[in-house]
């Protein structure tokens, strides 16, 4: 099994834009093959940080999500609306930081 944890930092006051553009995501996401849990948790204290924390099948599971209409889209709409990004693929023997 692989993990991903996406660290999102949103732009003062548009974490509630990218919860809203995360949804199709999410729910896209969850169909896809491989994709075990596929998940987005919010800071209580600090609403515009944002976390998906995911699990898939291997890492052709991961490769495969990476290329998919659905999250590309995601991203696009994304790039007016993120500070900071940061993505750690955790294998069972490395980390990765992507």
């Amino acid at each position: 099994m692989v993990y991903v944890i996406a660290h999102l930092k949103a732009n003062a006051g548009k974490g509630d834009e990218v919860v809203a553009l995360a949804a199709p995501l999410i729910e896209s996401t969850r169909k896809e093959a491989g994709c075990i849990s596929y998940d987005l948790y919010r800071h209580a204290a600090q609403p515009d940080t944002l976390v998906f924390v995911e699990s898939w099948r291997d890492r052709a599971a991961v490769d495969a999500h990476f290329s998919e209409p659905h999250l590309k889209s995601f991203q696009a709409a994304m790039a007016e609306l993120l500070a900071e990004v940061r993505i750690e693929v955790i294998h069972p023997e490395k980390v990765e930081v992507i």
